[in-house]
């Protein structure tokens, strides 16, 4: 009877197994054109379809949301929490990405709030044991908060902040995101030349945020 009991219970109340959240901040700031656009959401689509990647964000029954960001109060999670349990997941949640409409564009570049509200989703998820934002774009912040302001709070809830930095003048925005943008444990920028090299390179960046903890645990 208690076995049958304990049972029921189970299937009323299931647990919310997760090892990675992975929120996708991208950027829709007025630097970025409709051609551009479509480059990040289909290149982020194409990344997530890789095979390493797929089986990474598998074997970490891992939750998966996207934030478009871009001025001050125009930050908003358009692709909610997506659990990660199959191939089948997988592709379908890419091919949301791939179809996920432009809200905003010819606005400024507010990475600080980008990351508060990026910050407020992750809570969604708080039983993930690994919570990363992914932030991706191709300019400094030049509205609302500063992004390094935001790193006490990023450290507190052991939220790692990751960047991609799309270059596509001398301002060195690589050194920009390292210095004012990432946090946490492992934190890394990568480096795209261009919106051409954007697929190449969010591919290799979600192999290493999706496969640094699997690997980790396998030692």
């Amino acid at each position: 009877m208690l076995r049958y009991l304990a049972l029921a219970l189970l299937c009323a109340s299931p647990v919310r197994a997760c090892d990675l959240a992975l929120l996708l901040a991208v950027d829709v700031s007025g630097s970025v054109d409709r051609d551009e656009y479509r480059i990040q959401m289909d290149g982020l689509a194409a990344g997530l379809r890789d095979g390493i990647v797929a089986d990474a964000l598998i074997a970490q029954r891992a939750q998966v949301s996207v934030v478009q960001w871009t001025g001050a109060s125009r930050q908003r999670q358009t692709v909610p929490w997506t659990p990660i349990r199959s191939y089948a997941d997988v592709m379908a949640l890419a091919d949301v990405i791939a179809s996920d409409p432009r809200i905003w564009r010819n606005y400024s570049t507010a990475i600080g709030e980008a990351l508060s509200v990026s910050r407020l989703a992750l809570e969604d998820v708080a039983y993930c044991t690994r919570r990363v934002i992914d932030v991706s774009g191709d300019g400094v912040s030049n509205e609302g908060v500063e992004p390094a302001t935001q790193r006490a709070a990023m450290n507190a809830q052991d939220i790692v902040v990751n960047a991609l930095a799309i270059e596509t003048d001398a301002t060195d925005l690589t050194a920009y995101f390292f210095e004012n943008l990432i946090t946490g444990p492992g934190a890394f920028v990568a480096t795209a030349a261009g919106f051409e090299d954007y697929p190449e390179q969010i591919k290799r960046k979600l192999q290493r945020e999706t496969t640094k903890q699997v690997t980790r645990l396998a030692r």
